[in-house]
């Protein structure tokens, strides 16, 4: 009868050696991959980030975050600068990132072997408790073949989610910084047609004086009057424009409760004395995005997948299982211990699943990883193109309306009141130069943002962080204007 059988993989203990080599460091520190995010992003944007992973690191981020921005009037940087710490979303990339370093650590450690033991014949009473005893110790062949595709396969990933936090942390700079631009240009419009709601109510009362003496009858009054109702409703409406960007604004920083009582200023800052120049812009941003970067890298861990899947198409599973059984027998008061070799062989007979599908999709998956990548290649060329255009046409818009126009609009209001004062025009005509100065300012205020926001877009062409957003550019730095903000 059978008394004890051992069974354990073939030369398990050199295969199990081999497998278990040292992990490095760099996927095994709690800060796994973020200083690569670090360096990438600082030189885009110029800006600290921070991974906050404990309750401690958290408060202290609070409260620089209220340093920064509670009771004051922030500029642009410090609107980037505090989302780039206080944004949640942000952290959350932060920690696919160390996800995806803990899947490549996953990977480089083997697999535990599989120990089974089981007990037969229990309660025997001629052999004690038992009669028979069985274990087993194995390892799966393929997972020792195929650990090397699988790391570069992880590490390819590791390197990808690495850059998608590098440009997770672009977009969230580029659309702070164009929250800024939007909610100062605002509360810039804000202003200009509350000066032109000055003059229409101006405008409206003498109408009604006018009418009473009879001077102007019902259609000349009801037009002023009906001027001044729509200029009411383009003020409500400008003003409620404006919360909602600084809303917008507020909520990329990650603000809430009394952290969102700031102000930002009352007008953007003027335009640039001159424009940097852009030299290969194209080039310069085939090298520099991130997002084509990340399409590489796709492409590059679909090739590692397609060969790992050509290598299992077949089996995917295989076990060898090797080693010695050892009978003992009693006989006559006499025991009897006989050893023999055993030797057996695990694996899935592919009657049905031949592996072709698998390869397919991968086939396909490579297909696509490629086309992609090519299509984000076309379209960083494209953007390029389109932002350096945007950045020296704007400007000269922007310019044309301050030195031409606005002038030209200052000129006639001056002779206007030179004019009435001579008695020559009557006060309505006098109310019309004004009302059409401030359009003219209006216009120049539209097209000053317009550039604010194409020399932001530049950056974004370049390092990416989203088509039409605006991180920190290379140009003048946006600060915090004159008066008290909103």
């Amino acid at each position: 009868m059978r008394m004890k059988t051992w069974r354990m993989v073939l030369a398990c203990p050199v295969a199990l050696a081999a497998c278990a080599t040292a992990v490095p460091e760099k996927y095994t520190n709690p800060n796994a991959g973020f200083q690569e995010v670090v360096s990438r992003t600082s030189t885009a944007i110029g800006k600290r980030t921070a991974f906050a992973q404990t309750q401690a690191e958290n408060e202290a981020l609070a409260k620089e975050v209220r340093s920064l921005v509670h009771g004051k009037t922030i500029s642009a940087d410090t609107a980037v600068q505090v989302a780039l710490l206080n944004n949640k979303g942000l952290q959350a990339s932060y920690a696919a990132v160390g996800l995806s370093a803990a899947e490549a650590w996953q990977q480089m450690t083997p697999e535990n072997p599989v120990v089974s033991i089981g007990l037969m014949g229990i309660g025997a009473p001629e052999l004690g408790l038992y009669r028979a005893l069985e274990s087993s110790v194995a390892v799966n062949l393929l997972d020792v073949k195929n650990r090397k595709q699988r790391i570069a396969v992880a590490e390819a990933q590791f390197q990808q989610a690495q850059l998608n936090a590098v440009n997770d942390t672009l977009a969230l700079a580029a659309e702070t910084r164009q929250a800024w631009i939007n909610a100062v240009a605002a509360f810039e419009r804000l202003s200009y047609l509350r000066k032109a709601g000055e003059t229409a109510a101006a405008s409206a009362e003498l109408a009604s004086q006018l009418g009473k003496t009879g001077a102007l009858n019902k259609a000349g009054q009801a037009r002023e009057f009906a001027f001044n109702a729509e200029l009411a409703g383009q003020v409500a409406r400008a003003r409620l424009d404006a919360k909602l960007a600084k809303e917008e604004l507020t909520r990329l920083m990650g603000l809430w409760g009394s952290d969102a009582n700031y102000y930002v200023p009352d007008a953007l800052p003027a335009l640039p004395k001159s424009l940097r120049k852009l030299p290969a812009i194209e080039k310069t941003a085939l090298q520099n995005r991130v997002d084509l970067q990340v399409a590489k890298l796709g492409l590059e861990a679909q090739a590692r997948a397609f060969g790992l899947t050509d290598r299992t198409r077949l089996v995917t599973d295989l076990e060898l299982i090797a080693g010695v059984e050892s009978e003992r027998e009693r006989e006559d008061g006499e025991t009897h211990t006989e050893t023999l070799p055993q030797l057996e062989l695990e694996f899935a007979i592919p009657i049905f699943d031949t592996g072709k599908a698998r390869m397919r999709k991968a086939e396909l998956a490579y297909m696509q990883a490629a086309n992609a990548l090519a299509e984000r290649a076309v379209n960083v060329r494209s953007e390029a193109r389109s932002a350096e255009l945007a950045y020296y046409s704007s400007y000269e818009i922007a310019r044309h309306y301050r030195d031409v126009l606005v002038p030209l609009r200052q000129t006639i209001e001056e002779e206007g009141l030179l004019s009435y004062n001579g008695m020559i025009t009557n006060t309505f005509e006098l109310l019309t130069d004004v009302r059409e100065k401030i359009s003219s300012l209006l216009e120049a205020a539209n097209a000053k943002r317009d550039f604010w926001l194409a020399q932001a877009n530049v950056t974004a062409a370049i390092y990416g962080g989203g088509t039409g957003s605006a991180p920190q550019g290379g140009g003048a730095e946006i600060a915090a204007g004159g008066g008290a903000g909103h």
